[in-house]
This record gives C-alpha cells, structure tokens and sequence, in this order.
C-alpha cells in the first residue's frame, strides 16, 4: 500500500534571492575600506536561512561570520570550508568549552567566569584558542564592565593569552547625532590602550554607515546586509532580499455598512470588493498591522498596486480592498506581501517595531526559495 499523498506549496512563497545579499556585502565591505567586513548570521540569518545566506556571504568574500548561540554557530560550521572563522556573540554558556573548541568556534567572552573557563581550556590544551573580549560601553548587556578592564589585562598576560580581537556594541547608532555614540567611542578608545595591538570592532550596520570613526579594525553588519534600513533618517541604500507573496482565497462583495473581520473594526463606506488572502500572525503577518476606522493599517501590492488591509489580521488570512482595481484577481493569484512596493521596514512602521523583528518573524508556513539575481552595486 503506498504512502497518502503529502499537498505541498498551497500557501505562502518566501523568496530570498542571494545577489542581493552578495551585492548589500560587497557594496559594505567597500564603504568599510581598510576593515575587515564580517556578516551577523544569527537568528537564522535574520530569518533568510543560515546555512544558504552564509554560503552567499563566503562567496562574496567574507571570512568572518557572528552567530548568536553555539548550535547556529555549528551550522555555519557545517556550511562553510575550513578557513571561515565564528564568533559566538553570547558568549562562552557555562561548561561549552569542549563544545566550541570542537567545532572551531571563538566566543565572545564578556564576563570573569567566562574568562576563566576559556583560559582553563587554553592551558588544559597548552594553545592559545581564540577567542574575543567584549567589553559594555553603555548598553548594559553582554560585556565586562568597564572597571573589569584591569583584571581581564591581568589575567590573561599570566598566562601569555592575546585575544583575537576586543569588541563592544553601540546602543544608538541608528540616530547618529545620539550624544551616547560620541561617549561610547570614547570609552571602547579607553579600553583599546589598555590592549594595545589587539584588532578592535564596534561598529554594527548603522555605526559602519554612519562613521569610519567607528569602523576600527572589523565590522559587523547585520540589517543591512539583508536589505532591511539600518538608520531611519536616511534613505536606505541597500538591495531588497526578501519577497514574500501569499494566494488570494477568495474575493466577495461587502456592502456599504458592513463590517470586516474580528472585532467588527472596519465598516466599509461603500460597496466593496474584499481579497482574502491567505496569511495571518501564525506566519509573523502581525496582528498590529490591521485596519480599523480610525487607523490605517498596511497594504500589500495586488496586480502591481498597493492595496489597503481591511479590518483584523486573523492567524490564517487578511482582508485587503481591491475595489479600485481595474481588474479583480483570480483565487490563486498571488499578493505581494513584501517587496519593492511595500518593503520590510513599511511594514515595520505600521506595526510600531522594527524591520529586524518583521524578518526573524518570517517562519510562517511558507515554501521557501532561493534565486540569485544579478543587479548594480548598492551603498
């Protein structure tokens, strides 16, 4: 007796097209001239695939990868050839040492006992096993403390220990006039006399587009490598990675006077014509991106043309106003859900967040793609 038949692709189409992510590194990688250009992978590859966005990134010449976690760290291992080097931004977890050895891996040690554990393994194997030093500057996560300097020098000369590189992490490079940026620089430059000739990075994808001061000796971009805007006031120069489309269910009639979805948010003022659209929050479509009658919610591109939610996201499905199309979509067709039109970070805006929560979200139930596009040099 043979196996049921198993339906496939009847929901959304995720399409991440790896020249995008090629060129957003390169185009990087020249504004950052004189510094070694790495590619933040973490949260699996802000929701584009780890293992295929890391094997794009090495294409396109990069050698250095940031991993959040050990077990994304291991997978960027398993994706990459040998001289790929992968920080592990979390740092050293109690106990792991054997692990990241094991596999290649440097942490970004950013406390004593972290400290200790890894130098530990360093005698226990009588090798210098690399690794970096992240110090706080003023964000108040990861990081030693700025009066742990001193220890942290101490501790690792007695055993003749040089890290791979020292590393702090800017908390306002997004808004690049912040006050807060000018004194962090001036403290990461503090830190780095106390290690002279060790590589330095501070710079995420916003402190590397907005200030060579910042680029020091390794860049660590994130957002825009994926095409997401790394400094609201700016116009965003990167090329869009991500498409995202989704089928239309149906399309109905709504009268004048009746309402759309949950809640009854939104009554149609005229007589409509409602696309239903299969997507909703179980496939990181926000909740936060409805329409109600006295707030405009997002839109979504039906034939070419933006067309506005109408009433609650539900887990499953959307409602979108298609009345004003000159032709009416067919069930089956699909709607833009992000794109060129209506980017990452439009959405981002509707929904009050950001468009790095709008990308890791983006594990909904969808056939996944990958095409290499080839197009100008972005930045």
């Amino acid at each position: 007796m043979s196996a049921p038949a198993v339906a496939t692709g009847y929901g959304g189409r995720l399409t991440v097209d790896l020249g995008a992510l090629k060129r957003n590194w390169q185009a990087l990688d020249k504004v950052s001239r004189g510094a070694l250009t790495g590619a933040v992978v973490k949260a699996d590859a802000y929701g584009t695939g780890i293992a295929q966005s890391s094997k794009a990134f090495y294409e396109a010449g990069a050698r250095f990868f940031f991993a959040a976690t050990p077990d994304e760290g291991i997978a960027v291992r398993a994706a990459l050839p040998d001289d790929s080097h992968i920080f592990i931004l979390n740092g050293l977890y109690p106990g792991s040492a054997p692990l990241y050895v094991g596999e290649r891996l440097m942490p970004c040690l950013a406390s004593i006992p972290m400290l200790e554990e890894w130098l530990k393994a360093c005698l226990a194997r009588s090798q210098a096993l690399p690794a970096a030093l992240h110090f706080d500057t003023g964000i108040n996560r990861l990081g030693f403390r700025l009066n742990e300097a001193a220890t942290v020098k101490r501790m690792i000369e007695q055993v003749g220990y040089a890290p791979q590189m020292i590393m702090s992490h800017l908390a306002c490079a997004d808004v690049p006039q912040h006050e807060k940026n000018r004194t962090q620089l001036a403290l990461f430059a503090s830190v780095m006399s106390q290690f002279p000739n060790v590589p330095a990075s501070l710079s995420n994808s916003a402190g590397l587009m907005t200030n060579r001061d910042n680029h020091f000796q390794m860049v660590r971009p994130g957002i825009a490598l994926y095409g997401g805007r790394a400094v609201p006031s700016r116009r965003n120069p990167m090329a869009p990675v991500v498409t995202l489309e989704a089928p239309i269910l149906m399309v109905k009639e709504v009268k004048t006077g009746e309402a759309v979805g949950y809640g009854a948010l939104q009554t149609m003022h005229r007589d409509s014509r409602i696309a239903i659209v299969g997507i909703g929050y179980a496939d990181g479509f926000f909740r936060s991106l409805s329409s109600a009658d006295n707030h405009r919610g997002t839109s979504v591109v039906i034939g070419g043309v933006p067309c506005p939610v109408v009433g609650r996201v539900s887990m499953d499905m959307i409602g979108v106003d298609v009345t004003d199309l000159p032709q009416l979509p067919a069930p089956g067709a699909m709607a833009e859900i992000i794109g060129r039109t209506v980017t990452v970070d439009d959405h981002a805006d509707v929904a009050g967040t950001i468009g790095y929560e709008v990308l890791t979200s983006l594990k909904g139930r969808y056939v996944r793609q990958y095409v290499e596009s080839v197009g100008p040099a972005t930045a």
